[in-house]
């Protein structure tokens, strides 16, 4: 019984080795490294979309918060943009070409 008991084990270890020495080996192929590459790429690409929205939400909050310290001070009512930068409502000013 002790025999079967650890041939079980032995061949339980077995496997699991196997198949952890597979999937190293399919991380070091040029398709493994492409993966790991596109899912690093990813996980990046959300993180500064995140950072960027959250840098875009506090500039709105500071905004509003300055809109209303001019109003409560001067008493003047400053337009204010709909959850939107106002550098964001500027129009945009192209180069012009240089006549020859």
């Amino acid at each position: 019984m002790k025999r079967l008991f650890w041939l079980g084990v032995g061949v339980v270890t077995g496997v699991v080795l196997s198949r952890k020495a597979a999937e190293t080996a399919r991380q070091a192929t040029p398709a493994g490294l492409a993966s790991n590459l596109g899912d690093a790429v990813r996980e990046l690409a959300g993180a500064v979309g995140s950072f960027g929205a959250e840098v875009r939400a506090g500039m709105n909050e500071r905004e509003q918060e300055l809109h209303d310290m001019v109003e409560e001070r001067t008493g003047v009512v400053t337009p204010q943009a709909s959850g939107r930068h106002a550098a964001d409502r500027r129009p945009v000013r192209r180069a012009r070409r240089a006549e020859r």
